[in-house]
């Protein structure tokens, strides 16, 4: 018997958090932009469907100055790309390219948008779990990009809060495809509730009469 998500998802306690649901992670052209492309039609339909129902969409957004100031040295992927600067730079608080919602989600009135500036997940110390307890959310379901870093990152913030994670294997990616798909069969399927978009559509749309 196929898994019932409806209980789980109430769309009165249920928020939809986007994460890094960029320009730059779901433009298309190669790597974890063609990836992330692939799934934003997904994603795009989740957040309708979400709205229609009254659950709460959080899109969870990574902002980076122009200057880098604030960003992760610390991180190994940032020296791979070449994102760190070798000396000392001149203040601008300019946003980079891509640093703001992919449009096609809008953002609706309704939407909460949270940006960052530091961080390699969009819950710890971001203020969205202090948002999520004020609007009376238990279930938060994940989509975004990537798998490789961003998403687990947050799934595993969001457990350790104790909020229920309910994660869309289809309107999730990383690179390369194949390490997307053994990430959630090994580890984040012992965290959440993995579900696709059809499933969460139609329950959204006959959600559990309580």
């Amino acid at each position: 018997m196929a898994f019932d998500v409806r209980p789980l998802v109430t769309p009165a306690t249920t928020a939809l958090l986007t994460n890094e649901v960029q320009p730059s992670t779901v433009g298309g052209g190669a790597g974890l932009g063609a990836a992330g492309a692939r799934v934003l039609p997904n994603i795009v339909r989740l957040a309708d469907a979400a709205r229609a129902a009254g659950v709460q969409v959080v899109h969870c957004v990574k902002v980076f100055r122009r200057d880098s100031l604030a960003r992760n040295r610390n991180v190994i992927l940032y020296r791979l790309r070449g994102q760190m600067p070798d000396g000392p730079t001149s203040p601008d608080s300019r946003p980079v390219e891509g640093s703001v919602l992919a449009p096609e989600l809008g953002p609706a009135e309704s939407d909460l948008v949270m940006t960052r500036l530091h961080g390699m997940g969009a819950v710890c110390d971001t203020g969205v779990v202090p948002v999520l307890r004020t609007l009376g959310i238990t279930t938060v379901v994940v989509v975004g990009v990537s798998l490789n870093v961003g998403v687990p990152n947050t799934v595993m913030d969001l457990v350790n809060q104790s909020f229920d994670v309910v994660l869309v294997r289809d309107a999730v990616a990383g690179t390369p495809e194949e390490y997307g798909e053994m990430m959630i069969a090994h580890t984040r399927r012992l965290l959440a509730t993995v579900t696709t978009t059809d499933e969460l559509v139609q329950a959204w749309e006959a959600p559990v009469a309580g």
